[in-house]
């Protein structure tokens, strides 16, 4: 269309120029001249118009083969934005029982060092003992202790008495076997536990809690009996195990965790209310603790107040 109006418009200056030469006076020679160099100027306009038209017709196939290769690459990022989001949909699904499991650990990591220091601190008071015990026996020995009369085959009157030192009973014959020792037993419970042995931890802490529940690792064993039921689903018993703890050991350490998993728990049981008391009472009384973080973010999650509306 732009060529013909440029022919038609060319066209019509050759006319007028054709006109004014014959109406003036003007030589043949300067006429033709004109006519040559506007024949010329026309070429020229031509001539560009199909430039411009070859260009147009290039940038066309370029948008094109752009448009199709963004189009190509929408529907990959579709693809790629659909599997991000099931990766995502995935990790949360999952990480609330694996960040359980890694609490457990770390407690059991916590109460391990505890353990520890609390072992390290009876076997400096052993030493202390049988240290005291091995200067009574010196002095006993270098006082004529030594020198002291039998009173005959059995033994039976003075001399060193046969019952063995630090006055542990001797297993005789019929004599029930002893039960194993209260950190043989909280050590292999928290080692049962942190290796996912639920079963074999339950009951090592439960006999924990038979031969040495006035200990001050008392109350940790009975929250561990809590945290199996929870790791094993069993919600239930699980809200069972840490009411024990909050009722019999009121001065536990372990109460804030105590507290927290009951909540969860309930929470899990289909009971939303008690289970959000519980959290809310966490975030009240335990400010500034790991428990408190994760009862505020539960809560989050949950799509409810951190503080109830009547305080």
């Amino acid at each position: 269309m732009r060529a013909r109006n440029i022919a038609i418009f060319s066209a019509a200056v050759v006319a007028g120029a054709i006109v004014g030469s014959a109406v003036g006076p003007r030589p043949a020679q300067a006429v033709a001249r004109e006519l040559i160099e506007l024949q010329r100027d026309v070429t020229a306009l031509l001539q560009g118009q199909k430039d411009l038209s070859t260009q147009m017709t290039q940038d066309h196939t370029v948008m094109k083969t752009l448009v199709e290769q963004s189009g190509d690459t929408v529907g990959k990022l579709n693809g790629t934005m659909s599997a991000l989001q099931k990766s995502v949909q995935d990790v949360q699904a999952n990480s609330g029982a694996r960040l359980d499991t890694m609490s457990t650990q770390v407690q059991g990591l916590s109460d391990n060092l505890e353990e520890i220091k609390s072992r390290l601190g009876k076997l400096n008071q052993q030493l202390v003992d049988l240290q005291n015990t091995v200067q009574s026996v010196d002095a006993k020995i270098s006082g004529g202790g030594a020198s002291a009369p039998s009173t005959g085959a059995g033994g039976s009157g003075g001399g060193i008495p046969s019952q063995p030192a630090g006055g542990q009973p001797s297993s005789g014959a019929g004599s029930a076997s002893p039960a194993p020792s209260a950190d043989t037993l909280y050590s292999n419970g928290l080692r049962d536990i942190t290796s996912g042995k639920y079963d074999l931890a339950r009951q090592e802490f439960q006999d924990y809690l038979k031969y040495y529940g006035d200990t001050d690792l008392a109350s940790n064993a009975q929250f561990y009996l809590g945290e199996i039921a929870y790791s094993q689903k069993k919600y239930d018993q699980a809200v069972t195990e840490f009411d024990k703890v909050l009722s019999n050991y009121p001065k536990s350490f372990k109460l804030a965790p105590a507290h927290l998993k009951k909540g969860m728990a309930l929470i899990e049981l289909g009971q939303k209310t008690a289970g959000v008391r519980e959290l809310r009472d966490v975030v009240k009384r335990f400010p500034g603790t790991e428990e408190e973080r994760r009862a505020r973010a539960k809560l989050k999650e949950l799509g409810v107040a951190v503080s109830a509306a009547n305080g």
